[in-house]
């Protein structure tokens, strides 16, 4: 069976996200109607040639975009949308050249690319109306996402050539009716007078109880002295505080949560190896980083790491090699902190040749 709907997406970008979305979607459609991963190809065959083929398959293509989407690249320094052989540059520059409908789908506030930013088989993805799907919406968002995308795997309706925008329904035809139901044989009236009847009396015999209990409650509250009411009250409110506590502590987890979340760049001077940039995503109560250090002219791109928010922060660690053929690496561990005005993050380097060295930096949201 052809896969309806393609992720396209970078795994040092958005993996959490798409990883999420393609749960959400196959709940919804099966996972016979979603792809993500072009995973099987096999030694010898010509990665281009599959990829066209997969997608070949879709009816439509969801580029997922993070923020550094038109920005990062690979080890050597060269941005991956100038590559001719990036995955992500061939599949969306694929399902463009079949007509395929592609919906940039956002994330984290990443902004849509500008046609300049492109190579010129993508130019045409900047002119694609998007959606958006935010940590604290996301199950609206994928919601309206799911009413979009129905036409696109209901295989007695043709896909559209016209990109969809997830703020917009969409008309969908109406469901087949039902077969019609032999009339069923007319019960008789008596057996449904005596249930009504039983049920008045239950009803009845219950509204006695109620009041009997109500009355018997009432008597007695009013002979009770002062003291048991003093007791009634501190009880009553003791039992009302772990349910306002456990309010307090949920809605305390969602914006240490979100706290983290976003693109951020080091406030300070940074210098040569030092932590330059952070992009960070959440799922659970975990975090997933994305670091570059300071090498001019470009970033290095350290990699990702997963962290777990304990408390109030979260930790994570690197290994990095040097480059010009050195043997010698360092480790970093970071400690990352929400504050007022960004993230406080401390970084410990560990050399297998010198001491340790720790730095404290605030970061502040990439414009």
């Amino acid at each position: 069976m052809a896969r309806a709907i393609f992720i396209s997406y970078r795994r040092d970008d958005t993996e959490g996200e798409a990883g999420r979305l393609f749960d959400d979607l196959t709940r919804t459609f099966g996972d016979k109607s979603v792809f993500m991963d072009v995973t099987d190809i096999k030694p010898g065959l010509d990665f281009r040639k599959v990829i066209d083929e997969n997608v070949a398959t879709c009816g439509v293509l969801l580029a997922m975009i993070g923020p550094a989407w038109a920005t990062i690249t690979n080890p050597s320094g060269e941005r991956r949308l100038d590559d001719t052989n990036d995955f992500v540059r061939l599949e969306i520059a694929s399902a463009l050249a079949r007509d395929i409908a592609v919906i940039p789908v956002l994330v984290h506030d990443a902004k849509m690319p500008h046609p300049d930013q492109l190579p010129e088989n993508l130019k045409d993805l900047a002119f694609r109306n998007s959606v958006e799907l935010t940590h604290i919406r996301w199950s609206s968002d994928v919601q309206l996402l799911n009413e979009a995308l129905s036409q696109y795997v209901d295989a007695s309706s043709k896909p559209s050539a016209e990109p969809v925008h997830a703020t917009v329904s969409v008309q969908l035809p109406p469901a087949n009716p039902p077969a019609p139901q032999a009339a069923a044989a007319k019960p008789p009236r008596k057996p449904l007078f005596m249930g009504i009847a039983v049920a008045a009396a239950l009803v009845m015999i219950g509204m006695i109880v109620l009041i009997v209990v109500i009355h018997a409650r009432d008597s007695r509250s009013s002979h009770s002295n002062t003291s048991s009411i003093a007791e009634t009250t501190t009880s009553t409110s003791t039992d009302q505080t772990p349910e306002r506590s456990s309010s307090s502590e949920e809605a305390g987890g969602v914006a240490a949560e979100n706290a983290f979340v976003g693109a951020w760049t080091n406030s300070s001077h940074v210098g040569r190896g030092g932590l330059d940039r952070l992009v960070i995503s959440a799922s659970g109560n975990q975090l997933s980083i994305h670091a570059w250090g300071k090498c001019p002219p470009t970033d290095c791109d350290w990699g990702v790491q997963t962290a777990t928010i304990d408390g109030q922060q979260a930790r994570a660690s690197w290994s990095i090699q040097s480059k010009k053929g050195k043997k010698v690496g360092r480790v970093a561990k970071v400690t990352i902190r929400p504050v007022t005005a960004g993230l406080s993050v401390s970084i410990v380097k560990t050399y297998p040749d010198r001491p340790d060295t720790q730095r404290e930096f605030d970061f502040e949201h990439t414009k």
